[in-house]
């Protein structure tokens, strides 16, 4: 079920990536014509629901014990970077008042910094720097969620 979970949040961030234009690679634009342009497509929710949510919670899981082999390492790995890219999406989804959108930008920014230690911890097979890691994505996510007042606490070592 994990891996299938993750298989679909693979899938989400690919399509994601296949339909919106990465900024350091705009292409060239033909006279006459406007730049693409990065817009969101799926709600902030589904964001959370389909990907950072049950990534978290599959490290949370993974990283309950020491993953014993490589292939282990390299999955937890691979969620890490779903989170940081997860951490970029948001970015794009900035509140519409202008006091929010700062915060928001920086609380996004922290969800892809941590995430993408996380992975680099996971990269090295580095057990006791990847737990800690995750609890700073967990600390990520409720500091945003604490002042965007978001009813939901982020532990992914609890037993559900």
């Amino acid at each position: 079920m994990i891996r299938a979970r993750f298989w679909f949040a693979v899938a989400l961030v690919g399509l994601a990536c296949a339909f919106v234009p990465v900024a350091q690679s705009q292409p060239q634009v033909a006279r006459g014509k406007a730049a693409p342009k990065l817009e969101p497509v799926a709600e902030t929710k589904l964001l959370m629901e389909g990907m950072a949510d049950p990534n978290t919670r599959a490290l949370g899981k993974l990283l309950a014990a020491k993953p014993k082999d490589a292939e282990a390492w390299a999955f937890a790995r691979g969620q890490a970077l779903l989170l940081a890219e997860a951490g970029n999406l948001l970015m794009m989804r900035p509140p519409k008042t202008k006091e929010g959108q700062e915060p928001w930008l920086a609380h996004a920014a922290d969800l892809r910094e941590t995430a993408t230690a996380l992975a680099r911890s996971a990269a090295a097979k580095d057990y006791l720097q990847a737990r800690t890691a995750l609890a700073g994505v967990a600390n990520a996510c409720n500091r945003c969620h604490q002042a965007f007042r978001v009813g939901m606490r982020v532990d992914p070592f609890a037993s559900e």
